[in-house]
């Protein structure tokens, strides 16, 4: 797979035009974990992640971004959007946890822009981005990767099969000198990007590329 250039990432044309009502009910000052993916299916996985964050970062929120379709991967094993939003709502209930078809609404396909439509839309807001480690081993394949961790904290949750690989990346090594210790989480929302952190917690085995393979052999 190619890998993205390091330097800025393009300006995409932005967030649609028109008064947009988004639903994340966020305010300034606020702790923000912004969770992306397909979730084709979203499993208890996702809610772990998810969980491990809120909890360690002290955040106030965690948004889950699902993706109207992930640029990297074949569309083709991809479930409708309102499927895999409400199988999402089934997961990440309580009032920290907010599901939400951002990127649907405004028009962004890459997490770079939808970073930069959400830092337009909420000044003042402390977002974090949240991925697991087995995106992380990949991260220097995103479009514009340089850019999203000079725009927002980000905050890596290990993973089954991608220990290794995610702390040995281009993206760790790249940027190793602004790594934060686990033990100092708490303060990652309030730091300047860039700054990443590495969470280790109990593993949770549970993939979508398993559940869909699963399902496709019964």
């Amino acid at each position: 797979m190619p890998l993205f250039h390091a330097g800025p990432a393009p300006k995409a044309q932005g967030p649609r035009a028109g008064g947009l009502r988004d639903g994340l009910g966020v305010a300034a000052g606020m702790k923000v974990g912004l969770f992306g993916g397909s979730f084709n299916p979203a499993h208890d996985g996702h809610l772990h992640l998810a969980e491990t964050a809120l909890n360690r970062l002290g955040l106030d929120r965690v948004v889950w971004l699902v993706s109207p379709q992930n640029p990297l991967k074949d569309s083709a094993h991809t479930a409708p959007l309102a499927e895999r939003m409400a199988g999402a709502r089934a997961l990440a209930t309580g009032p920290e946890m907010v599901v939400s078809d951002f990127e649907t609404r405004v028009g962004t396909t890459w997490t770079v822009d939808t970073l930069r439509a959400l830092q337009t839309r909420h000044p003042g807001v402390r977002f974090v981005w949240l991925m697991g480690s087995d995106n992380m081993a990949g991260f220097h394949r995103w479009r514009g990767w340089t850019d999203i961790m000079r725009a927002v904290p980000v905050a890596v949750i290990a993973r089954p099969g991608s220990l290794l690989e995610s702390r040995t990346s281009p993206a760790a090594a790249r940027f190793a000198s602004f790594r934060v210790p686990q033990e100092r989480a708490r303060m990652l929302p309030s730091m300047p990007a860039p700054a990443w952190t590495y969470l280790t917690a109990p593993l949770n085995a549970k993939s979508s590329t398993a559940i869909r393979a699963g399902r496709a052999g019964a």
